[in-house]
């Protein structure tokens, strides 16, 4: 049996847009790949089955392959434009995923309205940091705590409608989508909490559970689940008003709900049931020029519901924040962000906090004397206390700083 069913749609949808791209107006055709030397705090990545929360751990220093992405667009009418993404990631093991692949319908307009509509898989329009090549920042290496999640466990398989209001200073816009294949969103905060990373995952690839948690349940690890996964028959949808304007900056309020039955299972790893999460959160972000600075900053909240037995539910509340400044300095890119992030189990004694709270620190001095080359050095620290960890002989704070030298080659 395949190991990617969730791909074989995509990809047949990708071999029928051949013909048309042949036929394009334009095509464009951008990537990157990357190595970097680490230097890694002591405890075991999540990544490789530990409850460390950056994407290196181990405490060893190593030249690491960091990454590689293609993403292609092609312009087949005025009116029509197909785009893909695909990546190669050094997980616990390598893959090649599919990060999006839609087709997006845009009239073209001579008022102050327009419309569009965009139909097949994509990220979700959570995220104000994650805007280059294959979803990653121009400011970091590694993606706030909610922009990690983002790229880990939420992706959209589905259509999307957008109306613009274009002004003669500021621009209105609202996004509606109906979506499938995200039911088991939210399964890694609950179990994991949050992490800081830069592993987007893509469709068809697998997230591992914590080996500790695994074995608490009974279970032989490795255990790998797909985030992007249809659990019942429900539709997901999500709503976002946002405005900007020339000189000011940019401001988003979403609602996302996967509206997924918590009570829904389908059988995975060996005859286990991975639960359909009920995943829902509101997500605030602005943006703001102020000379050569750059200034990002974006808050979510939300909750995880999933029923394994009747009548009987478990929930996990998630909040996380961050601030990021980006100083544009020509070829040189300084760059500072400050997250906090916590979760909460509601049903925990009175008085007792089941759950994590932390904070991390991220600074990163990009330099790119090409447009093919990008330098990157960037220290992240995190110190978070999650109660979870006594559960397994741990101290339940944890702190680590991860440092890494990124050579990023564009094409």
């Amino acid at each position: 049996m395949s190991r990617r069913p969730g791909l074989r749609p995509l990809a047949w949808v990708c071999l029928g847009m051949l013909p048309l791209a042949a036929r394009a107006q334009d095509v464009s055709l951008h990537g990157y790949i990357d190595t970097r030397l680490v230097v890694a705090p002591a405890e075991q990545s999540w990544v490789d089955g530990g409850l460390g929360k950056s994407r290196y751990g181990g405490a060893s220093d190593r030249l690491r392959f960091g990454g590689a992405a293609l993403a292609g667009t092609a312009q087949l009418t005025p009116s029509l434009l197909a785009f893909a993404g695909v990546q190669l990631q050094d997980r616990d093991r390598a893959d090649v995923d599919v990060l999006e692949a839609w087709l997006r319908w845009r009239p073209m307009s001579t008022t102050r309205w327009r419309g569009s509509v965009q139909a097949g898989a994509f990220f979700p329009p959570v995220s104000l940091e994650n805007d280059a090549i294959g979803w990653t920042s121009p400011w970091t290496l590694t993606p706030s705590a909610i922009n990690s999640w983002v790229g880990e466990e939420l992706r959209a398989v589905g259509a999307e409608v957008r109306i613009e209001r274009r002004g003669a200073v500021a621009t209105w816009e609202l996004r509606g989508a109906l979506f499938q294949r995200n039911d088991p969103a939210g399964n890694l905060l609950a179990i994991r909490g949050w992490s800081l990373s830069d592993l987007t995952y893509g469709l068809g690839s697998r997230l591992r559970e914590p080996d500790a948690y695994v074995r608490d349940e009974g279970d032989e690890p490795p255990v790998r689940y797909d985030p992007f996964r249809r659990i019942g028959q429900h539709w997901g949808n999500y709503v976002q008003a946002s405005w900007r304007a020339r000189g000011w900056g940019r401001v988003s309020l979403m609602h996302y709900d996967n509206h997924a039955d918590p009570a829904a299972w389908a059988p995975y790893a060996g005859g286990d049931r991975l639960y359909a999460w009920r995943t829902r959160f509101w997500s605030l972000g602005a943006t703001a020029e102020t000379g050569p600075i750059q200034w990002i900053a974006q808050a979510m909240d939300g909750d995880t519901v999933i029923e394994p037995v009747a009548n009987r539910s478990f929930a996990t509340r998630y909040r996380a924040a961050f601030v990021l400044a980006g100083w544009n300095r020509g070829a040189w890119r300084p760059a500072l962000r400050l997250d906090h992030f916590s979760t909460r189990d509601p049903s925990a004694v009175p008085g007792a906090h089941a759950g994590e709270h932390g904070n991390a620190v991220t600074a990163a001095l990009n330099w790119r004397p090409h447009d093919w080359l990008r330098l990157t050095l960037e220290a992240l620290r995190i110190d978070s206390t999650r109660t979870a960890r006594a559960d397994y002989g741990l101290p339940p704070r944890s702190r680590g700083t991860q440092v890494q030298l990124s050579a990023r080659l564009f094409y």
